[in-house]
């Protein structure tokens, strides 16, 4: 079992991630705003189910990366730090987009709704980096056994990123016409989160294997 330390810790950099721009934020604030609450909360459900893939998927590769090929941890997050400060480049260049800036999308059936959530998740590098470069420094090999530890850190992430990404789509609507009435916001908005990417990314890079 994690220390109490470590979940928290993890917790906020979960928390971090979902409220940084991406793939994921990005279809459920549109979906939403095009087709409503419910239709961004069937889409939420399979994101989450992209979750639990990737976590059950990840959590064995960690485990035989940390007890097998330690050098690969470094590729790994070396890998992690070049794509976080690559969305913070997305967010802070000229021309850079808020997440509350959503592409018109045409209205499909609940089923397709949950699939492309789905897959929308599964195709979104940023749940592979927190997978496998962020969470294995939160992992203690002394501490207990690392696959439990790892399966309780994407527990914690998911319940994060699904209580904040259910948030956002309850309050999609109201955020963005919000927003929508004070552009300057959307500058502030997508300087912070470019500014959270590029801390994590150097974090990222500067961190030594324990």
């Amino acid at each position: 079992m994690p220390e109490i330390s470590k979940l928290l810790a993890f917790g906020l950099v979960a928390l971090g991630l979902v409220l940084t721009p991406g793939p994921n934020m990005i279809y459920l604030v549109s979906r939403t705003l095009c087709q409503g609450r419910p239709a961004g909360l069937v889409s939420l459900a399979g994101v989450a189910l992209g979750f639990v893939f990737y976590l059950l998927s990840a959590v064995l590769g960690i485990t035989a990366l940390l007890l097998t090929v330690p050098l690969a941890y470094d590729v790994l997050r070396l890998g992690g730090a070049a794509y976080l400060a690559y969305l913070a480049w997305q967010a802070l260049r000229p021309g850079g987009r808020s997440p509350l800036q959503p592409r018109a999308l045409a209205p499909i059936p609940p089923v397709r709704l949950f699939a492309t959530g789905f897959l929308t998740n599964l195709l979104n590098p940023k749940i592979a980096v927190l997978y496998l470069s962020l969470l294995p420094q939160f992992i203690v090999p002394g501490h207990g056994d690392v696959l439990r530890q790892s399966l309780v850190l994407g527990g914690v992430q998911i319940l994060v990123s699904v209580a904040v990404n259910a948030s956002i789509v309850l309050s999609a609507g109201a955020i963005a016409a919000f927003l929508a009435r004070r552009p300057g916001w959307l500058n502030v908005q997508r300087w912070l989160m470019g500014t959270v990417l590029a801390g994590l990314a150097m974090r990222m890079a500067m961190q030594e294997r324990h």
